[in-house]
């Protein structure tokens, strides 16, 4: 059986903006200015909210009752108010706070190391210079700024120190 999209689409754009009927049997909502209003009592003597007890004069927030252990009223979180602060309470005193140490110098780079990163770095930037600046892309020009830039990283890579891993340590987990 085919199903007529046309129709179903239809349908929707007529009934766009309308809200469906009530189930039968069910009570309308109050509109929200009416919320908290008291339910008027029925034409029985019960109350509106359909509990079948009598409906007493209730003032707004009567129905609100308190356990027993539990602060009375007037005293919640809005009435709380703080003490007045004191010097310690904005870290005068150091005393309880964590202070990290120095750390150590970074150690000397030699000259390997300043060549390779001066290549990663200033390769690019003399063709992005040559390009701003307009001057002729020479082979020696390309040849300086991307053989530097891939000579220093090669260089880098290679000299990386791979600290001590080592893949026969049994003590960092399941091994596959």
């Amino acid at each position: 059986m085919a199903l007529d999209e046309e129709a179903a689409w239809a349908a929707i754009v007529a009934g766009y903006g309308q809200e469906p009927p009530d189930p039968p049997g069910a009570k309308p909502f109050k509109p929200i200015e009416d919320l908290l209003l008291p339910e008027p009592p029925n034409a029985d003597g019960t109350d509106g909210a359909g509990r079948g007890e009598p409906n007493p004069a209730r003032t707004l927030g009567g129905s609100v009752s308190f356990a027993p252990g539990v602060a009375s009223p007037g005293t919640g979180p809005r009435d709380y108010a703080p003490d007045e602060p004191s010097d310690d309470d904005f870290g005068t005193d150091d005393e309880g706070h964590f202070v990290p140490p120095e750390p150590p110098p970074l150690p000397d780079a030699d000259a390997t190391a300043k060549f390779a990163w001066l290549g990663v770095i200033g390769g690019p930037v003399l063709l992005l210079l040559a390009v701003l600046l307009g001057w002729d892309m020479t082979w020696w020009l390309t040849t300086l700024g991307i053989g530097g830039f891939v000579g220093g990283v090669a260089t880098l890579v290679a000299r990386m120190n791979p600290g001590d891993e080592d893949d026969d340590d049994p003590g960092r987990g399941a091994v596959v």
